[in-house]
């Protein structure tokens, strides 16, 4: 048993019961002092504890715990709440923040337009099997399997490639414009016997036309001895004529 001091309290037994958490026992509770013991009444919602002897002291504070032990939680030390136990309001508060932000993330990001893409390939009613037994090309990225391979592409960025590295120009063939529309459209290319019947355009207007009329390229990058070849040609898969 602990060892009384002059005062009267047991100092090892007061220690401990103080940080073990709350305490029931009248004669627990004799052991505090005065001040304390108000302050814990105080805690519990106890007023006019300031007119109170000692020993009512004890006897309300032995009642208020009585009565809300059962229905309060603990705390350690630190005020955080005993294992098992709901978490601290600050906590709460923190994870509420931490999912609003999250939600507000999500719904900004559900909110954001998305990134145009740019298919291989169209497909239509009219789809030729040049289409199909051809090798898709994405990006400039994608190189032919072989030479003499037949190609098929919608990208911008691999049709202004292939063009330029053969000195290609964009074109339309001149009597085949409706309405002032941009007609049939081709490439102007070094040596063509026939440019005199084409008509020169913009990159601009020339891929805008592409995609509105939703046309494919078919084209080729090397023949199959390896020499360079400029054949292509535009596909509607749409229409039976490009």
């Amino acid at each position: 048993m602990a060892q009384r001091n002059s005062s009267g309290r047991g100092g090892t037994a007061t220690t401990r019961r103080r940080t073990g958490g709350r305490q029931t026992s009248a004669s627990d509770l004799a052991e505090l002092r005065v001040d304390e013991i108000r302050a814990r009444l105080r805690a519990h919602g106890v007023s006019g504890v300031s007119r109170l002897r000692k020993p009512e002291l004890v006897q309300a504070l032995a009642k208020a715990e009585r009565r809300g032990g059962a229905g309060k939680r603990s705390t350690g030390p630190s005020g955080r709440a005993a294992a098992g136990g709901r978490r601290s309001a600050p906590a709460r508060a923190a994870s509420t923040t931490s999912t609003r932000a999250g939600q507000g993330r999500a719904e900004r990001k559900a909110q954001a337009p998305a990134k145009p893409t740019r298919a291989a390939t169209r497909t239509g009613r009219a789809s030729s099997r040049s289409v199909s037994s051809s090798q898709r090309i994405e990006s400039i990225a994608d190189r032919p399997e072989r030479p003499g391979r037949s190609l098929v592409t919608t990208n911008h960025d691999v049709i202004q490639q292939w063009a330029r590295a053969r000195g290609a120009k964009p074109a339309t063939i001149t009597g085949t414009e409706r309405d002032g529309r941009v007609g049939v459209l081709t490439f102007d290319l070094p040596g063509y016997r026939e440019s005199r019947r084409l008509r020169q355009i913009t990159w601009n207007d020339w891929f805008r036309t592409f995609d509105e009329r939703r046309l494919n390229l078919i084209y080729q990058e090397q023949l199959r001895d390896g020499r360079p070849s400029n054949f292509f040609r535009t596909e509607s898969p749409d229409r039976e004529d490009a």
